[in-house]
Order: C-alpha cells, then sequence, then structure tokens
C-alpha cells in the first residue's frame, strides 16, 4: 500500500500481449517475463511511452488521437504519450514543471488525488528521485505519516475518479497521485505548452547542474539511487552549463518577441509541436536541449475559489472537481469525488472499465528471491533521524521557492 519511486522498481520488456495474459491469470504467463510476479501481489505499469516512436512506421495511427475539441487544432498522437497499466499501478505524487496536462481514459478507471499548487510547502517537495521536470512529495497520499509530515494536514484534496471516455485537464504545477483501480487501464495524455515554460526550464536547468554536481561528488557504493532510470545517467557540469545558457537565452529572445507589457510571446505555430514536448526521456527522443522548442499556447489559468467557480455556466459536458470537503454530486454515470480549478469532458462512449476487488499493491523485484528495498509509509529509505544526509541539504536547496529565486537573481544579471 505504499506508492513506488521507478528507482525502486524493476523492470521486464514484454510485449501487450503477454501482459494481458499476466493480468487475466492465463497459465502461459508462467514461462513468460511476467513469471516471477504472482497477479495478485504484483502490478506493472508501461508508462510514458511516446505514441510517435512505438508506432513510428504507422504514423496513420497519431491521426486517432484528437485534441482539436479542445481547441488545439493538428494536435494528435504525435505529441502524446501512452500509459497501459495493472491494477495498483500507480505514480507518486509529484508536479510537472512544464505546461499544462490532458489525459484521456480510454479503459478502466484511474483515480486522480491533485492538489493546488499553493499546496506546495505542504506536500514537502524533494527533486531526489531527479528527474527533470517532476518535482515529487515526500508524503505519502494515500497514508501520510503527520507526525513526519505536519504540514500536510493543511492541504487541499480534489480526487476524482476518471472513467473511459472522460479528459481531465490538470492546471499548470497542480500536484497529482494516479491510481490504476481497474484490472488493465490505458490512459493518452498531451501536456499543452505554455509560455510560461520558458523561465521553468531556467529553474530546471539549474536544479540539474546542483543536483548532478552534489551527488555525482558522494561515493558510489552508497548505493543511493537518486536518478530515476528515465534520465539515463548524471550529465556532465559542462553539459549542464551548456543546458542552462540555452534556456536562459531561449528566455531571452521569448522576452524580446513579447509584446510590452504583456508576459507571454507570440504563437510559434503547429510546426513547432514535434519536438515541444520535451518532457521526459528527451534522450530517447533525440531532443536536446537547442531543439526543445515551445509552442506559445496560453492555458495558464488563475485558480479562482470554488464559489466562484459555481457561478460559470458549465456545458452538460462540463464537469467541474470540487474540493474534497464539498459534498459529493452525481452527473450522469459520473461521481465527481472532489477538485478545484479542473475540468472533466464526458464523451459519450461506452465505459468499458469495470469494478475489481482490492489486491496487495507491491512493487515487483528483479528476480522472484530479492526482497523489495526497505521503504518506510512515506516511500523514503530508512535513514537516521539525527545525521543530516546530502538529500536533507538539497531538499533545501533546490526547494521550489529557492530555485525560483535564484532564477530570477539570474536572469537579473543577464539584463533581464
Amino acid at each position: 500500500l505504499v506508492p513506488q519511486f521507478e528507482t525502486s522498481c524493476s523492470y521486464v520488456e514484454a510485449t501487450l500481449e503477454e501482459f494481458l495474459a499476466w493480468s487475466c491469470g492465463q497459465p502461459s504467463c508462467l514461462s513468460g517475463p511476467f513469471s516471477c510476479y504472482d497477479y495478485s501481489k504484483y502490478w506493472a505499469y508501461a508508462d510514458y511511452k511516446y505514441i510517435a516512436k512505438i508506432f513510428e512506421d504507422k504514423p496513420e495511427i497519431f491521426q486517432d488521437v484528437r485534441w482539436s475539441d479542445f481547441g488545439f487544432p493538428g494536435r494528435s498522437g504525435k505529441e502524446s504519450t501512452l500509459w497501459i497499466g495493472s491494477e495498483g499501478a500507480n505514480t507518486p505524487c509529484h508536479l510537472d514543471s512544464y505546461g499544462c496536462n490532458l489525459v484521456l481514459q480510454v479503459q478502466g478507471r484511474k483515480r486522480w488525488h491533485l492538489f493546488p499548487p499553493g499546496d506546495t510547502s505542504f506536500l514537502y517537495p524533494t527533486r531526489i528521485p531527479y528527474e527533470e521536470s517532476s518535482i515529487f512529495s515526500k508524503v505519502n497520499i494515500a497514508n501520510p505519516d503527520l507526525k513526519r509530515f505536519p504540514k500536510f494536514r493543511n492541504s487541499t484534496a480534489h480526487v476524482v475518479t476518471l472513467s473511459p471516455g472522460q479528459v481531465l485537464l490538470v492546471p499548470r504545477h497542480w500536484w497529482h497521485y494516479v491510481e490504476s483501480i481497474d484490472p488493465v487501464t490505458v490512459s493518452i495524455n498531451s501536456w499543452i505548452e505554455l509560455d510560461a515554460d520558458h523561465g521553468a526550464r531556467v529553474e530546471e536547468a539549474i536544479t540539474r547542474m546542483l543536483v548532478c554536481t552534489i551527488k555525482s561528488a558522494e561515493n558510489p557504493s552508497d548505493g543511493d539511487l537518486w536518478l530515476n532510470p528515465t534520465e539515463v545517467e548524471a550529465t556532465s557540469h559542462e553539459i549542464n552549463l551548456q543546458y542552462l545558457n540555452k534556456a536562459v537565452s531561449a528566455y531571452l529572445k521569448c522576452q524580446e518577441a513579447s509584446v510590452p507589457g504583456q508576459a507571454h510571446c507570440s504563437s510559434a505555430g503547429a510546426n513547432q509541436r514535434t519536438n515541444a514536448s520535451c518532457k521526459r526521456k528527451r534522450r530517447e527522443l533525440g531532443c536536446e536541449p537547442e531543439s526543445c522548442t515551445l509552442l506559445t499556447q496560453e492555458c495558464d489559468f488563475p485558480t479562482p475559489k470554488a464559489e466562484e467557480l459555481q457561478k460559470i455556466p458549465f456545458g452538460p459536458h462540463l464537469i467541474l472537481v470540487l474540493p474534497q470537503s464539498h459534498q459529493t454530486s452525481v452527473m450522469g454515470e459520473v461521481a465527481v469525488e472532489s477538485g478545484g480549478g479542473d475540468l472533466l469532458h464526458e464523451n459519450e462512449r461506452e465505459h468499458f472499465g469495470k469494478s475489481h476487488c482490492k489486491r496487495k499493491r507491491l512493487l515487483m523485484s528483479n528476480d522472484c528471491e530479492r526482497a523489495a528495498h526497505p521503504v518506510d509509509s512515506d516511500c523514503s529509505p530508512c535513514t537516521s533521524p539525527t545525521a543530516l544526509s546530502t538529500n536533507d541539504l538539497l531538499d533545501c536547496l533546490v526547494n521550489p521557492r529557492v530555485i525560483s529565486l535564484v532564477a530570477q537573481l539570474l536572469l537579473e544579471r543577464m539584463g533581464v
């Protein structure tokens, strides 16, 4: 019942057919890649799989994913990622540094726990494990330890169960913890690039330089799995400095191109969308810092109060997600458990998700006998409470508020 960081999970290479056989409990999986993993004890997740890479030989499939209904004509599966998981599969609570997020639920149901940007200090942000553009929370959202993280009680959760045919809008910098609650779940998402991403890339470049420099200086035999597997390797100081300079240069160009007195650039056009979403696995996609272009569609919505949102005349297919403290409301077949500035878009489609009994959620181990990494109820490796560690220092040094101030000072030095 503990959300797992990717550094704690192990990895197998399997076909979709093998995954489905395993999730259905077929005997054929006893000799396959999942042979060591009892379905009643483990979950599996194929996440962040770029559709453009999976189906590079079938580009017509890109067009089956259309985001034009949401004001993004021409945007398709080419700028989207695919997620396939079993019951219990989850992503630890985190926020994305770049863009806002549109998530389409295709099959099965997922439960989203969302928190507004203003709750950042209540969620104890950390950059360990490090992954560009992902700021993780140290709190186990499903079972918080309020003695270790007392400020979490001040947070405002927005919980919603996303069903097939629905699309969830996750505004910029909203925290989210996501869990699959059906035997097989399939989702497709796309990050919508924002003008604010120019400044966020400067902050991320500063963070990367500090984390890589400090953690690389540690004794590698300590066994601290601080780098998320998606990052492949720690980049050198020279490369990180180059990345910082390019991020600052892109920010300056954005400012020069912006209308006087306004804080956003002109539209970059649809031809920039292919390489725009350099969110994750940049090296896998061949998306280096110099090619990280941005689509400047404005989507940085303010977060009005719940009582103000109630007055907005939503259409029959737009569902407001209210804070958890509000009374649960049911609209059609959809129960909105809670929420805030997020919206659900309901398409009239068949619901493929089916209820399924709860089961144990344990992380996979690399072999049948190796024990999982010891973790406490809040996903943190067991450490002595008396000695300060490098990670303790980094949690303060690369805290989002500190990094934001450093970026501001750095840009002031450049004459902005």
